[in-house]
């Protein structure tokens, strides 16, 4: 029998959402946002989903596939949104998207899209197992599978170094 005050860790539980606007020290001097500025934001909001959905502490192991497709200006508002799509035993997968909208037009663009992956560790800086990941819509069902593909490629890389 299932524990009734056990949490279910769906992707829906730990979806963690930033929002950010685009200052001047945030910009190159064409006062368009740095790339490494967004990667950064876009690294705390897969560490909250992460957290969240690890009950702990959690580090970034790494980061896979990162796209851009806008740019943003000073004064835009970007959204972050980070969703677990996978959890392995010690580690998970997370889908970052970030959108750019300006304040005075509200349709959203994409701005950027990565894969992070982030270890839990317990209060030794060591490994821990974490919760597996509760899918429930066919969307999730496709990034869980994807995320599979993802980590063996990830793996199969390393052999090759």
């Amino acid at each position: 029998m299932a524990d009734p005050q056990k949490t279910i860790k769906t992707p829906a539980y730990s979806e963690t959402i930033k929002t950010e606007v685009v200052c001047p020290n945030d910009t190159n001097p064409m006062e368009i946002l740095q790339g490494g500025r967004l990667v950064q934001w876009m690294d705390i909001a897969a560490a909250v989903c992460a957290q969240t959905h690890a009950d702990g502490i959690c580090v970034t192991a790494s980061i896979d596939n990162v796209r851009f497709y806008n740019s943003a200006k000073i004064g835009d508002i970007l959204t972050i949104k980070a969703r677990v799509t996978r959890a392995f035993s010690t580690s998970m997968e997370i889908l970052v998207d970030a959108s750019v909208r300006n304040p005075f037009n509200h349709t959203p663009k994409s701005l950027a899209k990565a894969y992070f992956t982030f270890v839990a560790i317990d209060e030794h800086a060591k490994k821990r197992n974490i919760e597996p990941l509760v899918i429930q819509t066919k969307e999730d069902e496709k990034h869980f599978r994807m995320a599979a593909v993802r980590k063996e490629r990830q793996l199969s890389q390393q052999d090759d170094e």
